[in-house]
């Protein structure tokens, strides 16, 4: 499972200090990202939510929670794709903060959609064929992890509240499965991280949270610190600190 991959595609040159923003359904991310639209060397890219509601016309993310059975896959794969994407993305500026990442659409979607019967064991192997392939030849910058901790409780209000329409049926049951996958990996290393993991509390009132984010800052904007201030340091990823497994 994610073999470490040399670089033989993606982005070329400077690689920005990458950082992955990952969390349950309504724990706040988009919240998270534009709390650091202040800094302008900081490339933010929020998860491509529109694309998957419109593929040629189709709203890929409505039929698969309508139709999960027949759409998951097709849906997981353009999820893929999409993400992809987002990670050889090229950017000039030192930070790029992504909302959600590769890893946690195989270790907390795809293994939710594996659980509940939605995805057949065939269509389950052919995505981990995908995402071998990709690891190993795909080079994915991965320096930190924000994890945004909620409880599920918390994050099926505040999906009620936001009303999107594709939304409308998920059930308090989901999240709370995808709150112990995300827990499983992020907390419990029971899949493996590609980054140091950074853990705030987002159960905290999306109003007021600013604070809780400010804890994240000096993590995030260590890069540009250290050039604004013409220290020349290398730069060791914390990924590489310590060997992962994949």
């Amino acid at each position: 499972m994610f073999p470490i991959a040399s670089e033989k595609l993606g982005a070329s040159g400077k690689k920005p200090f990458t950082v992955f923003v990952e969390g349950n359904i309504g724990s706040g991310k988009t919240t998270f990202l534009n709390h650091f639209q202040k800094f302008d060397d900081i490339c933010l890219l929020t998860e491509p939510v529109e694309k998957w509601r419109n593929c040629g016309g189709v709203n890929l993310l409505d039929l698969m929670y309508k139709e999960s059975h027949r759409w998951a896959m097709p849906f997981q794969t353009y999820v893929t794709l999409t993400m992809l994407d987002r990670h050889t993305c090229q950017t000039d500026k030192s930070v790029k903060l992504m909302e959600r990442s590769l890893f946690s659409a195989r270790n907390c979607f795809v293994e939710s959609m594996l659980a509940s019967g939605s995805l057949h064991r065939g269509m389950y192997n052919v995505l981990q064929e995908w995402y071998d392939f990709i690891c190993c030849n795909i080079h994915i910058q991965a320096d930190l992890i924000v994890y945004l901790q909620t409880s599920p409780e918390v994050v099926y209000e505040r999906m009620k509240q936001r009303a999107r329409s594709e939304e409308s049926c998920v059930p308090l049951e989901y999240l709370k499965e995808l709150h112990e996958l995300h827990e499983n990996w992020l907390i419990h290393g029971a899949s493996p991280r590609p980054a140091p993991v950074l853990v705030l509390n987002a159960d905290l009132d999306l109003n007021t949270i600013g604070s809780e984010y400010e804890r994240s800052e000096t993590s995030i904007l260590k890069p540009i610190l250290i050039e604004n201030t013409n220290q020349h340091a290398i730069l060791t990823s914390p990924a590489k600190r310590a060997k992962p497994d994949f």
